[in-house]
């Protein structure tokens, strides 16, 4: 009798343990280095620390994003920040070789995608929303959106193995408003993580101390100092929680904890992939159990 109880407890206890040890796989998609670490930088830090595996990937090299540096040298230069940015992040960093500003959702372009979300075997895939004010970025959410329900068909790139189930697609934040504004279906509380992912960040020297300052005008602000330009780069970069937001996460974390989030990143539900019910939202975000 006692054998039969010890199998049975066992019968019910293997499936929890498999599944308390599940291994989610996300993959971020923007259009240069750089853009997959402010989109998701603090969502993809608490997966890697929570042991899944994350990949960001960068559809153009970077090569024009600068004021005084272009080209391949440009790129090199794009390509180290970003693998240094990859081990401050704790993910793995994939550059691929498009020129900056000349991205576009041609079909070659769409198969490399489709079977770079395959090889990961991706469970999330979060990107760029359509409307944006860079072609670069447009084209990103173009690819992203083509290859949705490609991923699944067996006879498209079919050098690489089709994906069993569709992952669920996400768009990252931004600010537009028109044809319509962003809807955060899902909000991440990163408070906890939000000076590791500028410290990520802060690995793009090019773009965040040189290139968007000279930008916006405020190259001669830019301090010297490592200590220094974290906390200029904290501050620059934080962005207020807005009234949708803090919904959001007080759906996903409850009111006393959602109405305390200070730091958060939110993403829409792209319908063009498999549209989650809140427990697989959970289950893929295990930080939302906490």
């Amino acid at each position: 009798m006692k054998k039969l109880m010890n199998f049975i407890l066992c019968l019910f206890l293997v499936p929890l343990f498999a599944n308390a040890q599940e291994k989610i796989n996300l993959v971020v998609i923007g259009a240069h280095p750089d853009d997959c670490d402010i989109d998701a930088g603090g969502t993809a830090i608490q997966f890697a620390r929570m042991g899944h595996k994350v990949l960001f990937v960068s559809l153009t090299n970077g090569d024009a994003g600068h004021h005084e540096k272009g080209g391949g040298a440009l790129a090199r230069i794009r390509r180290a920040e970003a693998q240094e940015a990859g081990k401050r992040f704790g993910v793995e960093y994939l550059v691929l070789d498009n020129h900056d500003g000349e991205l576009v959702p041609s079909l070659e372009n769409r198969l490399e995608l489709i079977r770079i979300i395959r090889r990961w075997n991706a469970d999330i895939v979060i990107g760029h929303r359509p409307n944006d004010y860079h072609p670069d970025h447009r084209y990103t959410a173009q690819l992203v959106q083509d290859a949705a329900f490609m991923v699944v068909v067996p006879n498209v790139a079919s050098d690489v193995p089709a994906l069993k189930k569709n992952p669920i697609f996400l768009y990252s934040h931004d600010r537009f408003q028109k044809p319509a504004p962003l809807k955060p279906d899902i909000a991440i509380d990163i408070t906890d993580v939000y000076e590791a992912k500028t410290y990520g960040m802060a690995a793009h020297e090019s773009q965040f101390f040189e290139w968007l300052p000279w930008l916006n005008g405020s190259l001669d602000r830019v301090p010297e100092t490592e200590e220094e330009r974290l906390k200029w780069l904290n501050a620059i970069r934080d962005q207020e929680i807005n009234d949708e937001a803090r919904t959001s996460l007080i759906k996903w974390y409850g009111p006393k904890k959602g109405k305390a989030v200070k730091k958060a990143e939110v993403f829409e539900i792209c319908e063009y992939g498999r549209y989650p019910s809140d427990d697989e939202i959970r289950r893929l975000f295990p930080m939302l159990k906490n």
